[in-house]
């Protein structure tokens, strides 16, 4: 258990017998009545944010994160197999847990699991990503009047905008947050 000043950034907690992750908090003391926490939290199984309210000193429970560093091994229907490169141990993580990370992930490359209560609850890619373009239509000499862009597939079926001199079997680095182009490597 964890009393309302204990709160911090990216701590877990367990609400009303769900799991959240404190986004932000602002301890509030009105002028006249009680002091109280304001946070916003998002739900680590649905990726829901709320807003909530606490009395000060209140206590909540607690929740035991652990994350650890993994590789992808491979994919096989709905399951993503990944090697945790500590013990070597194979996991099988199933495609609503991995989400829209499937898009940033390639054979052997490194994201960051996250285990909550021993439960895997999210897979985050690092933040940027070097991927092959497989598809994009070639670039027309002249059309650069505004800095022009076009779509590019990249190999993992993730589409972006990419500047006319980018060609097929060239190398991009993509920011996994913004989910936007940055530069060819």
């Amino acid at each position: 258990m964890i009393s309302t000043n204990q709160f911090r950034n990216g701590s877990a907690i367990r609400v009303d017998g769900k799991r959240f992750t404190i986004l932000n908090f602002q301890h509030v003391k009105p002028g006249k009545g009680h002091a109280f926490v304001r946070t916003r939290l998002r739900n680590m199984d649905t990726g829901a944010v709320i807003e909530r309210t606490f009395r000060a000193g209140e206590k909540v429970e607690s929740i035991r994160t652990d994350s650890r560093p993994m590789t992808f091994l491979y994919r096989d229907g709905d399951l993503y197999y990944f090697m945790d490169q500590e013990t070597y141990e194979q996991v099988a993580i199933p495609e609503e847990v991995v989400g829209e990370t499937k898009d940033f992930i390639t054979p052997n490359g490194e994201v960051s699991v996250l285990y909550a209560d021993g439960e895997v609850v999210s897979v985050e890619p690092p933040a940027h990503v070097e991927l092959e373009v497989v598809e994009t239509d070639p670039g027309v000499r002249g059309d650069t009047a505004t800095g022009g862009s076009k779509p590019a597939t990249l190999e993992t079926g993730l589409v972006v905008q990419v500047p006319l001199f980018v060609s097929v079997g060239d190398r991009v680095r993509v920011d996994t947050r913004t989910r936007e182009y940055q530069t060819r490597v």
